[in-house]
């Protein structure tokens, strides 16, 4: 009998990227928003943005359909964006490199630091990739976990993939260009006959 498990990804910095925090600089930036429409309804602490909406703030780059922000009583704020994709991207504290996500809805709350992507979610970071139903950033530890969709085992997609490249020394002995062999996620992925049941 075959025991039926939900795939679970936990990866810390990234797959070994070195460890930087999301821009930390972001949170003090004025927020710029564009939208087709826009509803603001102060009494709930309710915005809604519709049409090819952009929210940019710093570093931070949000692309969607539509973003709908609820404000706490505390001042913490609870993005959902709804896109095909939507888009989300900020830069690492001190660094050049960007995380990027996309997924068709992405929730992101600022008093938790963390960021969801749903329904075929994907996260980058350099050349390092994960792929899931479902995928949890923080930006304050920068852990990324990732898992299937266990209603999809029929057409494979209950599996979570990842692309990962080797960590490389900066030494100058390291430098010379080495053949590497690179993991691909696959699409059609077989069991080996001996491994039948």
């Amino acid at each position: 009998m075959k025991r039926t498990t939900k795939q679970l990804l936990l990866i810390p910095f990234l797959l070994c990227a070195p460890s930087v925090m999301a821009e930390q600089a972001d949170r003090d930036k004025p927020v710029h928003l564009e939208a087709n429409q826009v509803l603001i309804d102060d009494a709930r602490q309710f915005k809604s943005f519709e049409g090819r909406v952009q929210l940019i703030q710093g570093t931070l780059n949000i692309q969607a359909d539509r973003i709908d922000v609820r404000e706490d009583k505390d001042g913490y704020q609870h993005l959902t964006a709804i896109g095909h994709p939507a888009k989300f991207r900020q830069r690492y504290e001190g660094s050049e490199e960007y995380a990027e996500g996309y997924g068709e809805r992405i929730e992101y709350d600022t008093r938790a630091e963390t960021v969801d992507f749903y329904d075929r979610a994907r996260v980058k970071r350099g050349q390092d990739e994960v792929q899931g139903a479902h995928i949890t950033y923080s930006t304050k530890t920068e852990v990324f976990s990732a898992r299937g969709d266990e209603a999809s085992q029929k057409t494979g997609n209950d599996r979570v993939r990842a692309v990962i490249q080797p960590k490389r020394d900066k030494s100058p002995a390291a430098s010379a260009p080495a053949s590497t062999l690179t993991i691909q996620p696959s699409e059609n992925l077989s069991t080996p006959a001996s491994q039948r049941h």
